[in-house]
């Protein structure tokens, strides 16, 4: 090994304990203390809640962990956004778990959190997952409520899909654990089963001081919307439970007894490990996002047995497009090349220099035919993301670069057969659509500790940044010194690389997750399989084109 390799190896490894460190802080919610007064009452926290539902020791995956960080420390902060979501099996059968943090303001919801809740309910519709509500909250955040309640993808929206769920016969199970207030309590109901924890579980439209204040009625809490009153009066729940646990064992009971669903019928055979050792990721990708690597010495220690079958080897190649298995699964790869390419050349187009990372004319079209092709064989797509961009210059724009980047969009947009995601470096500009970012869709989107997402690099950013604020700066009189020049760069470049930080996009959700380079597979094994619940009802068609 090089001395880079060691480098690069010591970089990776401090972002993953980061990563880790992060992980830990965010996991305690809304700190010890709240903890140890949850546990006093008899409850369990969200995360105990779905560790307990979970099958030991079986995979599982955790959504938006870093949702809401930085985002409302005015607010005292909303670690998780204030929810556990989990991916994972209850009694052998794959679901997803959405969690009510109690020690966060109270479980109450703040805008991040109406976005996590519907990224939980859309990978439940777009996979056709079961999915379980452990509900203990005070309703919306009250001093925030223009941000949650009205629009069209705000508090509301839950409900609106907790009815598509059921018309499409998704499985919904709620155990309300806590409280469930005013416009809350609407979604234990609109699931299929719903269970109460006895007097520590509640709901009502509005509570016994509101009830007092509007129509003058003296009740307590319990009387008004505890177990005991729903479960044997107003007929409100199904199930009462006697604690947590108890709730828990139950909805394990009844997950238990679910038929098996229609699959998709994606391929899969035995998993094999990579036979090239995936604890090398780290030393193959580089500190800086500027330098060069190999991208197939990633794709060897992400598939199995280390194999691929590469679709237009030659051709475009700063784009690899490959077949492979991933866990058992086959999939399609669409991978940016990071290395300078030398094109082989001919009589009439001679040899040149491609950077890596950058999608040209010839890159674009073979992954549009490969992106089709993968649709056609029913295949799942897996987007490893390091791109710049997409090449500029006369060259290009007289080649049509903006017709062929077109075609590849317009492939990615219309893709039929489930799409993966993972954000391994650079993810820049109109390279981050071209990739499969947010915008289009991908079942799930990982990051790597060493992404970063922006319209442009940091360093290329603040340049034309310090560009409109000197020019601001000397139209008011101002004389710029080389000394202030560089002052105000780093000022600007400071901010602009907090903005492409994995943590902040994670933080709105613009990811799924910042993961461990060596959890991947598990990522995107366990993506298959919850998109496998899904059959494809739709054809592939990519529209009209400009050929």
């Amino acid at each position: 090994m090089d001395i880079n390799f060691n480098k690069n190896e010591d970089y990776n490894k401090l972002l993953v304990s980061e990563l880790q460190k992060r992980f830990a802080k965010v996991s305690l919610g809304g700190g010890k203390k709240r903890i140890e007064k949850l546990h006093a009452k008899g409850k369990m926290t969200a995360r105990e809640r779905i560790d307990y539902l979970l099958d030991p020791k079986a995979n599982s995956i955790e959504i938006a962990a870093f949702a809401g960080e930085d985002m409302y420390e005015e607010h005292g902060g909303c670690p998780s956004g204030g929810v556990v979501v989990k991916i994972g099996y209850v009694k052998g059968k794959q679901c997803i778990v959405v969690a009510n943090d109690a020690t966060v303001k109270a479980g109450a919801w703040f805008p991040i959190t109406g976005k996590k809740n519907l990224r939980a309910q859309e990978i439940a519709i777009e996979n056709r997952l079961p999915i379980i509500y452990l509900v203990d909250s005070a309703g919306v955040y009250l001093p925030m409520q223009d941000e949650i309640f009205p629009d069209k993808e705000h508090f509301g929206r839950i409900f609106r899909n907790n009815a598509i769920m059921s018309s499409m016969g998704i499985t919904q199970i709620a155990a309300v654990m806590g409280s469930c207030v005013a416009g809350g309590a609407y979604l234990p109901i609109m699931s299929d089963e719903a269970l109460i924890v006895d007097k520590t579980g509640s709901i009502f439209l509005a509570g016994s001081y509101l009830v007092k204040a509007a129509i003058g009625e003296t009740i307590d809490n319990e009387t008004l919307g505890g177990a005991t009153t729903h479960c044997e009066i107003s007929g409100v729940t199904d199930y009462k439970a006697k604690d947590d646990a108890d709730a828990l064992d139950t909805i394990k009971n009844i997950i238990d007894k679910i038929g098996d669903y229609d699959k998709a019928g994606f391929n899969r055979s035995d998993a094999k490990k990579p036979k090239e050792k995936p604890e090398d990721i780290f030393g193959i990708v580089p500190k800086s996002r500027a330098d060069q690597y190999d991208m197939y010495d990633i794709i060897k220690r992400l598939v199995d047995n280390s194999e691929f079958d590469e679709y237009k080897a030659g051709y475009g190649q700063t784009i690899i497009t490959c077949y492979a298995r991933i866990d058992g699964w086959a999939v399609g790869i669409v991978a940016n090349q990071r290395k300078l390419v030398k094109t082989t050349g001919s009589k009439t187009k001679p040899k040149e220099m491609q950077f890596g990372g950058v999608i040209y004319n010839d890159s674009a079209d073979k992954a549009t035919r490969f992106i089709a092709n993968c649709n056609q064989k029913k295949i799942p797509l897996v987007f490893l993301q390091d791109v710049t961009g997409f090449m500029v210059g006369s060259k290009s724009e007289h080649g049509g670069i903006i017709k062929d980047g077109a075609k590849m969009v317009n492939a990615v947009s219309n893709s039929v057969v489930p799409k993966f995601t993972v954000i391994i470096g650079n993810s820049y500009g109109a390279g981050n659509y071209a990739m499969c970012g947010k915008a289009y869709d991908p079942r799930l989107i990982v990051a790597w500790p060493s992404a970063e997402l922006a319209v442009m690099s940091g360093n290329s950013a603040a340049k034309v940044l310090l560009q409109i604020e000197k020019a601001s700066l000397e139209k008011q009189g101002e004389k710029i010194t080389p000394e202030k020049e560089e002052e105000l760069f780093n000022k600007i470049k400071d901010r602009y690389d907090n903005q492409v930080s994995p943590y902040y996009a994670a933080a709105r959700i613009w990811t799924d997750a910042i993961i461990n380079p060596l959890d991947t597979r598990t990522w995107i094994s366990m993506g298959i399989e919850a998109a496998n619940h899904a059959p494809i009802e739709k054809k592939f068609n990519m529209g009209v084109l400009q050929v």
